[in-house]
């Protein structure tokens, strides 16, 4: 008898009652917002039409940033749109380099009752480990064109050898 009544559970299906009633749409949009909150899945221009010509400081990217050992010297190149040389902050030490940049953005449109003020503002920083010592006091930089580029010196040349691939 005991066996009998083991196949009859095994054989039963509960049912789940949802707690609430919600669209396949609302789901998905509620595990996206618990995994990426904030609205990201709202555009903006559908909140506020006029953010969409504002161009945004950075973008939410890291911008690109080339470290160059060489024999004698150490070249670091950094991709910074939109900032101009006077919002550059940069700082050296024999074992590392420090870059910052901001940018500010401002435009304002008025014409007859209408009247419209943008703003933007953005700020960047990274701090990077240089593959050998280098001599701080004889850094040189460059800023053309969004780019920058730092040549530093090395304290020690580097010394290279050839290996042969066997």
């Amino acid at each position: 008898m005991a066996s009998k009544e083991k196949k009859q559970s095994k054989q039963e299906v509960q049912k789940v009652q949802p707690s609430m009633s919600i669209s396949p749409f609302e789901e998905m949009e509620r595990l996206l917002e618990s995994h990426f909150p904030g609205g990201w899945f709202t555009p903006f221009h559908m909140k506020w039409p006029m953010l969409k010509d504002v161009p945004a400081p950075f973008e939410g990217k890291t911008p690109s940033v080339d470290v160059i050992d060489r024999d004698n010297e150490v070249i670091v190149k950094a991709e910074l749109p939109g900032v101009d040389k006077k919002d550059l902050d940069i700082s050296v030490t024999s074992n590392s380099v420090t870059i910052k940049g901001a940018t500010s953005h401002e435009s304002k449109d008025e014409e007859g009752d209408y009247y419209r003020c943008e703003m933007s503002h953005g700020s960047y920083s990274r701090k990077l480990a240089l593959p050998s010592e280098v001599d701080e006091d004889q850094a040189k930089a460059k800023f053309k064109n969004g780019v920058l580029e730092l040549t530093l010196p090395k304290v020690k040349k580097a010394k290279r050898k050839t290996v042969e691939v066997e």
